[in-house]
This record gives structure tokens, C-alpha cells and sequence, in this order.
């Protein structure tokens, strides 16, 4: 079992914890994507991204900036360097070695510059999503860069395992990145909602939360079948079996 998440546009790269690290399996095309923003000013960064002139400034920087080979002194592993609200629920700071190994195997994180990341991949700040509609050699958005790609290392990651589940725990912005039609495994979406005066709703932000808690309690908990994370139980959630379906789990409060 394989669990997808999305990153964060909020990042910490302050003194890192000392881990082993990796390098993420797809920095010739970060390079390639590196190049073609550097060539937009930050007028054009701010409008394309449709961000404030104070963000469009930060980011040309971090274009400028962005060099390689990385290292432990100019960049941080994945999962340390993201935070936000899904990242809150997931207790990294904590982990063991053992944590981190079991992570590095069965969590993936799409990145809109890196393609697929593994947990312990060093990575550099930046801010380039999903859904950029930026031009580049292979087309005229990120989807159409990247390609099959993602799909493919991921089907590789799987390494010709009995019964393989993705697990989706990615917003919609970055699941589209994967082609399920090329993808050698069961993809099962687990989405999390409130009970509102009897109404089952999707609130952003503990949804966002949620998928960090689901991802930090499979990790803790070892868990490689996709019927164990039925048995979340996090912050009053529960799995709700009327309001599932066979390719989308449903866990609710309220």
C-alpha cells in the first residue's frame, strides 16, 4: 500500500533534524521547469500564480537560488520542509528511524516541481502548484509537463506487489497528476466530513488536517492493508460504511 498526499505552499526550512536523506528521483525536470520560470519577472510570477508582489519577489529569488547537488547545507528533507494544515497532522518531528523507513517506503508526495517525492527526498524552497498554467516544452500546464511520469515511477515503487492499493490522501489539484488507467494498482480515495445538523460536509480545513492525521496514524501504526485504516479513530473520526462506496472510504464526526 502506497498513501499520496499534496504539499504544502507553507514551508520551514530552519535547522533540520540530522536523518539520512535521498534525492528526489526527477530533478533533471525540476531543472527543466527551474529554467522556465527564471525566465518570468515577478510582474508576470505574480499574475500567473496569482499571488501578492511580496510572495512574486520571494519566489524569483528562489528561483535564482535553486542550485545542485543538494545537500543537508541548501536543502531539507520533504517531510520536514512542509508544513500546513495536512503536515499538522502528521507528527514527523517525532518519528523514530524506524518512522522515517516505514514512511520512506509506503508515503509519496506530489509536488508540482518535483513530481513524486519521497519523505526523505531533499528538497529546495519553492512555490510552483499543481495547477500552474505555466507554459513549457511539453505543454501549457504542469499536467501536461509531467505526464505519465508520476504514474510510472509510482508503478515502480509498487515493484510488482500482490493486490497493490494507492491510497489517496491528495487534493483533487494533485491527484490529477496520476493517469488511474496506467496505474498497476486498486486506487481507493479516503475523504473526511462533518456532521452538520445531519448533513454530511467536506470543510476544507479539517479535511486537510484529517488526511495528515490519516497518513501520521497508517505510518505509526505500520499498517500495509487497506482494511486496517478502518480502524481510525483519531479526533472523534470514524469510518462511516452507509455513506462509503467500494472506491471512496468516508470517516465522519459529529
Amino acid at each position: 500500500m502506497i498513501i499520496v498526499i499534496s504539499p504544502s505552499k507553507t514551508l520551514d526550512f530552519s535547522e533540520s533534524q540530522f536523518l539520512p536523506h535521498t534525492l528526489p528521483r526527477q530533478l533533471i525536470q525540476s531543472q527543466m521547469l527551474i529554467n522556465t520560470v527564471k525566465q518570468l519577472s515577478t510582474e508576470e510570477l505574480s499574475s500567473l500564480m496569482k499571488i501578492s508582489d511580496k510572495l512574486s519577489q520571494l519566489n524569483w529569488q528562489r528561483y535564482r537560488d535553486f542550485s545542485t547537488p543538494f545537500s543537508l547545507s541548501n536543502a531539507k528533507q520533504a517531510l520536514l520542509a512542509f508544513k500546513g494544515d495536512v503536515y499538522g497532522g502528521i507528527d514527523s518531528a517525532n518519528y523514530t528511524e524506524e518512522d522515517f523507513n516505514f514512511a520512506q517506503q509506503h508515503l509519496r508526495i506530489l509536488s508540482g516541481l518535483y513530481g513524486v517525492l519521497r519523505p526523505l527526498d531533499l528538497i529546495q524552497a519553492y512555490r510552483l502548484e499543481m495547477g500552474t498554467r505555466l507554459q513549457n516544452p511539453q505543454g501549457k500546464n504542469l499536467y501536461e509537463f509531467w505526464g505519465q511520469q508520476p504514474t510510472e515511477l509510482i508503478n515502480q515503487d509498487f515493484n510488482n506487489k500482490e493486490s497493490p492499493v494507492l491510497l489517496n490522501l491528495a487534493s483533487t489539484e494533485y491527484f490529477k497528476v496520476i493517469k488511474p488507467k496506467l496505474l498497476n494498482a486498486k486506487i481507493l480515495t479516503l475523504a473526511f466530513k462533518e456532521n452538520k445538523a445531519g448533513a454530511y460536509k467536506t470543510i476544507g480545513i479539517h479535511a486537510k488536517r484529517a488526511r495528515g492525521l490519516m497518513t501520521n496514524f497508517i505510518i505509526k501504526n505500520r499498517l500495509t492493508k487497506a482494511e486496517q485504516v478502518k480502524a481510525f479513530n483519531l479526533e472523534s473520526y470514524s469510518f462511516n460504511e452507509p455513506l462509503s462506496s467500494e472506491k471512496e472510504w468516508i470517516f465522519s464526526r459529529g
